[in-house]
């Protein structure tokens, strides 16, 4: 059985090199815009670059999240950001939209696709969908139980990795996705 990564979020440079140093096999992370914790504190330019490499050199990946739903005025910044990103290597982006989707296809297919949580994965068909479209990772849907996560292996190729929260709130409002 291949050894789970422990995956950290990290809201700061200081709470990044802390995961690094405690063991952390990977970090995500997210800019100042098009991720869906916008009102936290996130990573400026420098501070991505510094963390980035702070990481890397410590052999630990850092995937940024890109997972909003973007409305057409995103879209312009969402191309800029991944090109600025593109420059600075991270492992991973993960994404949710299919409109962020086709900027990353056209600007920066060599950083990983993964897939967010926020695109509801919840059958190994989507899991399906989104390796066709070139993810290497697909986040499970919070609600699934363990039986379902494993349905969803046994019908997926070993290639396509799985990523599960195993802790953390269940909370959604958006655009008739309610669950309270």
């Amino acid at each position: 059985m291949k050894k789970p990564e422990l995956l950290i979020p990290a809201g700061s440079l200081d709470v990044l090199k802390v995961a690094v140093r405690y063991g952390a096999d990977a970090v995500y992370v997210g800019g100042e815009a098009f991720g869906l914790r916008a009102n936290a504190k996130n990573f400026s330019m420098e501070d991505l670059r510094e963390g980035i490499a702070y990481a890397h050199a410590h052999d630990v990946k850092v995937y940024v999240t890109a997972n909003i739903y973007a409305h057409n005025e995103d879209l312009s910044g969402v191309r800029e950001y991944f090109k600025e990103l593109k420059e600075i290597r991270p492992d991973a982006l993960l994404i949710s939209d299919p409109g962020v989707y086709r900027i990353w296809a056209e600007v920066c297919p060599e950083i990983d696709l993964h897939v967010s949580t926020q695109s509801n994965n919840v059958n190994y068909g989507t899991f399906l969908f989104w390796q066709k479209l070139g993810a290497k990772r697909v986040v499970t849907g919070r609600e699934l139980s363990l039986a379902e996560i494993k349905e969803i292996r046994e019908n997926i190729p070993e290639d396509l990795e799985i990523e599960t929260f195993v802790h953390g709130a269940m909370c959604i409002s958006y655009s008739g996705r309610c669950l309270m």
